[in-house]
């Protein structure tokens, strides 16, 4: 089968298309043929490799396999899967998504409602994850709270819209001029243009900010808080360094107990009931993945250089069969 496969860290130029062995399901997992993935930043911050420490651990020449967002049709399923069968669409996560089948963990899937498309459900594990977790766990979200995405036209911006809105908050989205009416078309009550008004001037206040880009220092973020605000930051700057990110988490812990407002990072975890909770609200058509492009995936090398640039408009996908 072919498969999407790097060596060496770097640039999307150590991205080959490659075949490989066609995998077997473990007892307890799923092989899914696979139809479209959706890519994350994630994917390209673990190809350029990190710092040192991380590629050791990687392993600096062992055979790595990108991606995790997937979307396809069960092939075969382990012995002790029963909630699955061959023939089912399914989406959800796994480990090498960039490829014509994968294996996946049956706990890391749910069955992809009628009304969406392979690409449409491919594009929602890890964004609305990451946008659910980050509102209603982290964030503590409530009917009738003031909510700002900072970042609202990216892929968990785009989900964490709706999703507040589905919660019943008034919801303030922060984007660039040409995203504005994408923004608006998925429910912000509000938009913000960061190109043409400063963000931190304290006017208004919310009482929860996500933040999807992670570029506003603790004390502009505690200036747009309201006296007991949440601030929940999942995303940082393209040339943020682990270093960087690590300092500025620990200063938030430090100054923690002392203040009313709570600031932290959030990193998603895998959930199954909340894949469940997405794909209901996604069938119900409250929830309307946006997408960008999509590339074939002998062209994932300049699909992740697009979305490295940072301009993309919801989340970029991979079409792998059919």
């Amino acid at each position: 089968m072919q498969a999407i496969v790097y060596r060496n860290f770097g640039s999307p130029d150590v991205l080959s298309c490659e075949e490989i062995p066609k995998p077997a399901p473990a007892d307890n997992e799923v092989l899914i043929k696979v139809r479209a993935a959706g890519l994350n930043p994630l994917d390209w911050r673990l190809m350029k490799g990190g710092p040192w420490a991380f590629r050791l651990v990687m392993g600096l020449h062992k055979a790595k396999h990108p991606g995790v967002d997937v979307a396809g049709e069960v092939e075969a399923v382990g012995s002790k899967v029963s909630q699955f069968k061959p023939g089912d669409p399914v989406f959800g996560a796994c480990r090498g998504a960039l490829a014509e089948y994968v294996w996946a963990p049956s706990s890391g899937l749910a069955v992809k409602p009628e009304n969406v498309t392979f690409e449409q459900a491919a594009s929602a594990p890890v964004a609305g994850w990451t946008a659910l977790q980050g509102l209603r766990n982290k964030g503590g979200l409530e009917p009738g709270q003031t909510v700002l995405i900072n970042g609202a036209a990216g892929g968990v911006g785009t989900f964490a819209v709706q999703i507040a809105k589905h919660f019943g908050a008034e919801v303030t989205g922060v984007c660039s001029t040409s995203k504005l009416d994408l923004v608006q078309s998925i429910g912000a009550n509000h938009v913000i243009d960061y190109t043409r008004q400063n963000l931190s001037d304290g006017n208004p206040q919310y009482d929860l900010i996500l933040d999807c880009v992670g570029n506003l220092a603790p004390p502009q973020l505690r200036r747009m808080l309201k006296p007991d605000g949440r601030c929940v930051i999942i995303g940082a700057p393209p040339d943020a360094g682990l270093l960087s990110i690590m300092t500025g988490l620990l200063g938030l812990v430090l100054v923690a107990p002392f203040r009313r407002q709570k600031i932290g990072f959030m990193i998603a975890k895998r959930n199954q009931t909340d894949l469940r909770f997405l794909a209901d609200l996604m069938a119900a058509a409250k929830l309307r993945p946006v997408i960008d492009r999509c590339y074939p995936l002998a062209q994932t090398a300049d699909a992740l250089r697009y979305l490295e640039a940072g301009h993309v408009r919801g989340k970029v996908i991979v079409q792998i069969a059919g």
